[in-house]
């Protein structure tokens, strides 16, 4: 195996650890909240989760760069997702939760809108819904690139169910409605888009990989 494609499949594979390491934290601390809230809520200001989540986001953020690197030279074929590469949208996805993971919102996480307005509440929120929509749009763009049919199959699935999810929860979220609903949606999409990173990240890892092997036997 030539060395930076040695270098690239063992960053890759560290990539997608500290993306699954961050989704275990996200979990680990939603179970040990006894009510029902929101994803962002377990890093609101005061909540017991706070630090884990914080944690669970640079992990999250450090993952994703490595993930982003791995696929770089992706390029979608068609004309609009063409305007960029998947690797380009995943370094901006990273540095939206960067911001969301250093910028928590308050307690509960109001909505930023009328009397509940705050600029700390209202950068967290814009910060992760950015963030949120350029993994789903790397994900299309994944989808669409020539050369890894099983990957992009993967992705197209799963960008839909992410976007649908979300949408979903993020509807629910505005109307102050069936609060319940709406974070159980959240944290599912949450966890399918995580989930979609450490999958392309060991994918990426395991064509030169395999390569290697076939090559070692064929010696």
């Amino acid at each position: 195996m030539i060395p930076a494609r040695r270098r690239d499949a063992a960053l890759s594979v560290v990539g997608s650890l500290l993306v699954l390491a961050s989704l275990v934290i996200i979990w680990a601390a939603r179970l040990t909240v006894p009510r029902e809230l929101y994803v962002s809520e377990l890093g609101a200001l005061g909540e017991p989760t706070a630090e884990a989540f914080r944690l669970a986001l640079l992990l999250l953020v450090a993952g994703g760069v490595l993930v982003a690197w791995a696929v770089r030279d992706l390029r979608a074929r068609t004309p609009i997702l063409r305007r960029g590469t998947p690797a380009l949208s995943l370094a901006l996805s990273c540095l939206g939760f960067f911001v969301a993971a250093n910028v928590p919102c308050t307690a509960g996480c109001p909505l930023p809108v009328g009397d509940t307005f705050t600029v700390q509440d209202f950068t967290h929120t814009l910060a992760a819904v950015l963030a949120f929509a350029a993994a789903c749009w790397a994900m299309l763009q994944v989808a669409f690139a020539p050369g890894h049919r099983t990957i992009a199959r993967l992705s197209l699935g799963m960008a839909l169910a992410v976007g649908a999810i979300a949408a979903a929860g993020g509807l629910l979220s505005l109307a102050r409605w069936n609060a319940a609903f709406g974070s159980h949606l959240e944290l599912v999409a949450t966890t399918v888009g995580i989930g979609w990173l450490v999958v392309v990240g060991l994918a990426r890892a395991a064509g030169p990989l395999q390569r290697r092997l076939i090559g070692d036997s064929a010696d």
